[in-house]
């Protein structure tokens, strides 16, 4: 493998799909790194010459190490399954102890908001303390730990950016996911409520070129960053602007925390979100004042604007496979 500026570990997530998309804008090349290369050739096919391909499992220590390889900086967004939150800090270990001895500058870890926990004032800056009740957030925690301890000012320099809920184009993940799908095939959207308490979430290409800006700054390394949506939103809101794009009115079965236990008896997914049901309730909201300052610059998607660009997106990707 030649030496390489970034490396995407976990590229082929929604945030890793949009830093390709933002390095290949600046001509930049750049290593993709995930479980499978026919996946990785799919997903990033268009950015060649540009893209190296690395098919690497994390957990193997020998292929983390060549995933490592040459880099000079390292994007780490790996997801794991919902149920399986313990391999966070596992993975994160691994991908650590690697990095460092491959001679990456740069660890640039994405985390969210689990590791405050319920927040305990109405905006949670970076001072705010990190004590998480639930498993994923202890999770999650350990794994932000493990970054900030691996910082070495003569070595590898770590930092980290906690963002909101995503939404975009490739996030099939996200939680307002169902909106986008059920809007575009006139449907009904399955969410979890209450649907009427103010969030945030951001529009995926502004995680990556947060990321990407914070990644440039030797100031940003040693400690964690928020960033905030770019502004409050119910979710009843988020969804009459999505069914709007299609000129339809708002279709919405609303799951509450009752719900979500009998519906987890029989679906595990719904089981493990049953625990972070207090994000509906009592929802994180970032202050980002630091950050802000930091990058001055800092752009943030409009919810109109974003809106409008994911379901354009959707329905291009949707037309080769209708065919």
């Amino acid at each position: 493998m030649r030496n390489i500026t970034y490396g995407l570990f976990g590229a082929t997530g929604s945030v890793g799909k949009a830093l390709a998309a933002k390095l290949a804008e600046r001509g930049q090349p750049f290593r993709v790194v995930g479980r499978s290369e026919e996946r990785l050739r799919r997903d990033f096919r268009a950015y060649e010459p540009l893209v190296e391909y690395c098919a690497a499992d994390l957990s193997d220590r020998v292929a983390a190490a060549r995933a490592a390889a040459g880099v000079d900086t390292v994007f780490y967004t790996v997801g794991v399954p919902y149920p399986q939150f313990e391999q966070h800090p596992k993975l994160t270990r691994v991908a650590l102890e690697v990095t460092a001895a491959a001679g990456v500058r740069h660890f640039v870890h994405l985390s969210t908001v689990y590791p405050y926990g319920v927040p305990r004032q109405e905006f949670v800056s970076e001072s705010h303390p990190r004590n998480p009740k639930a498993f994923k957030g202890r999770m999650r925690k350990e794994q932000e730990d493990l970054v900030l301890a691996a910082n070495n000012p003569k070595g590898m320099r770590t930092t980290i950016l906690r963002a909101p809920d995503f939404y975009g184009p490739d996030s099939e993940l996200s939680y307002v996911r169902a909106i986008f799908d059920a809007a575009l095939n006139g449907g009904t959207a399955n969410v979890i409520g209450p649907i009427d308490t103010p969030h945030e979430f951001i529009f995926v290409p502004d995680v990556a070129e947060t990321l990407i800006a914070l990644s440039e700054k030797e100031e940003a390394y040693g400690r964690a960053w928020n960033v905030a949506g770019p502004g409050l939103i119910t979710t009843w809101q988020f969804a009459e602007q999505v069914f709007q794009e299609v000129h339809q009115k708002p279709r919405l079965r609303v799951a509450g925390k009752v719900m979500l236990r009998v519906l987890g008896v029989f679906n595990p997914f719904l089981r493990e979100v049953f625990e972070m049901h207090y994000l509906w309730t009592t929802p994180v909201k970032l202050d980002d004042t630091r950050l802000r300052q930091l990058l001055p610059n800092l752009h943030k998607t409009p919810y109109s604007e974003g809106i409008r660009a994911t379901i354009e997106a959707m329905r291009t990707h949707a037309v080769p496979a209708a065919a």
